[in-house]
């Protein structure tokens, strides 16, 4: 398998944003761009990895819209690649509206799997499609944040915050 690439700066530091034929299949966000294919690759490890060019213009300029405005409906191309399970619990958190939070047990619960809470939690840690799958909008049932983008620019939230509030 073969994907392409594109890096852009965006208000939460540097984004990649990882193409396959069939559509985006990861995106990351780091503080140092030269880092980041290496993110990639530690996610897709048997796969060719190398810099797009201009034919990734458009979905780049995309994903960052979406980042700024994920309110927008943006609709992405996704190669969302996992399990069965895992995809359902995606699926799920892509219906979760921008600025509201779920917990662990509600997706378990949607999801028709309502003992399977940690795993939940795994399939959010293995998601490689930051915010088009946004798992940063899962709490602990306790109201912790347990999955947040991790950049310098985007500080870890507290208790209570909802996990994707855009800095003023």
């Amino acid at each position: 398998m073969t994907i392409r690439y594109a890096i852009a700066p965006c208000f939460l530091g540097w984004v990649i944003v990882a193409v396959t034929d069939r559509g985006i299949c990861a995106i990351e966000f780091g503080d140092n761009p030269e880092a980041l294919p290496a993110q990639v690759r530690q996610r897709f490890s048997k796969a060719c990895l190398e810099a797009g060019g201009p034919e990734l213009t458009e979905i780049i300029e995309s994903v960052i819209a979406f980042i700024e405005a994920p309110e927008s409906g943006v609709e992405l191309p996704l190669d969302i690649q996992g399990t069965a399970f895992q995809q359902r619990v995606w699926n799920a958190l892509r219906s979760v509206p921008p600025g509201h939070t779920v917990s662990y047990a509600e997706i378990a619960r949607q999801i028709g799997s309502p003992n399977a809470v940690r795993a939940v939690a795994q399939a959010c840690e293995a998601n490689k499609l930051a915010v088009a799958v946004p798992c940063h909008r899962v709490v602990r049932s306790d109201g912790a944040v347990q999955h947040v983008i991790k950049t310098n620019r985007f500080p870890q939230p507290q208790r209570g915050e909802l996990a994707w509030s855009y800095p003023n």
